[in-house]
């Protein structure tokens, strides 16, 4: 916890963040290019999904919504990150640093959520084909994406109503390049206890149950693949799977490290490092292993490319 509230406390009308050393310009051109091929590879991902018939089903109906998430994602942050990256000082405003952090952790939760739907859809898929129709209906697909929605914002209504409640002295630092839970507390100088205790429970509850889930289902549809007769049946399903896996992976990894982490390894360079993988790099990476590993994908991106004339 941060420094019991003795000192004195001022009224925060912004933070300064100091995750900004040097190379800044270099910083902006980065950040940049980043941003421009997440909105560029997502919303390729949205019009595919929208106008190719041959992926009108749960599976792309759920990664419509991913790309959705990774579009909000950085929009959150990085439209901030490359203004500040032009100016000597880098600061956010207080509400600014608050509204950041509810939308940020809203994504977070709800993509924990559906990276899980989307595991449970792959196993229903593959493990149970008869009675996939029935069980992933266009009325359970809508419910669950909601669900996902509403659960990452109510998860994020709880930690942004806590972090409005802390305190702060002089002019408060963040070590950070965007505002997030971590680093608040850590800038906070009165007690920061329930907002940990908030953060652990959603650690179990918003990020270790939904990676279970997804874990569980991996091993389910891995036994089921293994045991397929037929080699071009298990190389289709490696296929889908695989490009999941290798996004629910890469999410998880980074996402747990940064909110899990110990206080006494902290480190601020490690932290924004990590931060900028999981709610950064990773929306921009998504859609490039969801088309270069899923032939589906590949072959509407060719037909918008190349026309209707082309076979499928």
């Amino acid at each position: 916890a941060g420094p019991m509230a003795g000192e004195n406390q001022t009224h925060v009308t912004e933070f300064m963040l100091l995750g900004f050393s040097h190379g800044q310009p270099f910083l902006f051109v980065l950040f940049l290019a980043i941003y421009l091929a997440t909105l560029l590879g997502n919303s390729a991902i949205l019009t595919l999904v929208f106008l190719d018939p041959h992926l009108h089903s749960p599976m792309y109906f759920f990664l419509s919504h991913l790309s959705c998430l990774d579009i909000c994602y950085s929009s959150v942050t990085v439209p901030k990150i490359l203004t500040n990256t032009l100016h000597p000082q880098a600061t956010i405003s207080y509400h600014g640093c608050l509204a950041q952090m509810f939308f940020l952790m809203g994504c977070v939760g709800a993509e924990c959520a559906l990276l899980a739907v989307m595991a449970y859809d792959r196993y229903a898929a593959i493990c149970q084909p008869l009675h996939y129709a029935h069980a992933m209906s266009w009325g359970v697909c809508v419910a669950a994406a909601t669900s996902c929605w509403l659960w990452g914002m109510l998860d994020s209504a709880i930690h942004t109503l806590l972090a409005s409640r802390l305190s702060f002295c002089g002019a408060p630092q963040l070590q950070h390049i965007f505002c997030d839970v971590p680093p608040l507390l850590r800038a906070a100088c009165s007690n920061t206890r329930p907002s940990e205790v908030a953060l652990h429970a959603a650690s179990v509850f918003v990020g270790l149950s939904p990676f279970l889930l997804v874990a569980i289902s991996y091993l389910r549809i891995l036994a089921t693949v293994l045991g397929m007769p037929v080699a071009t049946s298990r190389q289709k399903a490696f296929s889908t799977c695989s490009a999941h896996l290798l996004v629910v992976t890469l999410y998880f990894a980074t996402a747990n490290l940064n909110y899990n982490r110990p206080s006494s390894g902290y480190s601020p360079a490690a932290d924004t490092l990590v931060s900028a993988l999981y709610c950064i790099v990773t929306p921009m990476l998504n859609p490039l292993i969801y088309s270069l590993r899923n032939w589906e994908v590949r072959r509407a991106l060719r037909k918008a490319v190349w026309g209707r004339g082309m076979p499928a």
